[in-house]
């Protein structure tokens, strides 16, 4: 249950980061974050990361590896479209302006979901 519970608290914090980054990603009209909408982004973008996109994965696998993986990014970006857009369903208020600022904000959370990655099993390194 630790790890889940660390891998959605790594997702939150990469989530904000993109908001805080990418101008075309935010809570709310006003962009103030509120620690419930991040969690619900959160919970979603997991479900999202954890079904959808497998299955886009393997349906693309050929594209993978004709541009040696950076498909990658094209798939997080719609990831995050997808997100979006399934928050709006829910009501919570987490909006992206465009393929663009999802592209951007893919980077960011990929870039901060990595760095966390590597400080967590480096904690969970030295308790073994």
């Amino acid at each position: 249950m630790k790890p889940l519970l660390l891998r959605l608290l790594g997702n939150a914090i990469a989530l904000y980061a993109a908001t805080t980054l990418i101008d075309g990603i935010r809570f709310g009209a006003g962009g103030e974050v509120d620690i419930g909408g991040l969690l619900a982004v959160t919970l979603i973008f997991g479900v999202v990361n954890a079904i959808i996109k497998p299955i886009v994965k393997l349906a693309t696998c050929p594209v993978y590896l004709v541009t040696l993986g950076l498909f990658t990014l094209v798939v997080n970006a719609l990831m995050l479209l997808l997100t979006g857009w399934l928050a709006g369903l829910f009501n919570v208020d987490f909006q992206i302006d465009g393929f663009g600022a999802a592209f951007w904000g893919a980077i960011v959370i990929s870039l901060v979901s990595f760095f966390l990655s590597l400080f967590i099993s480096a904690e969970s390194d030295d308790k073994d």
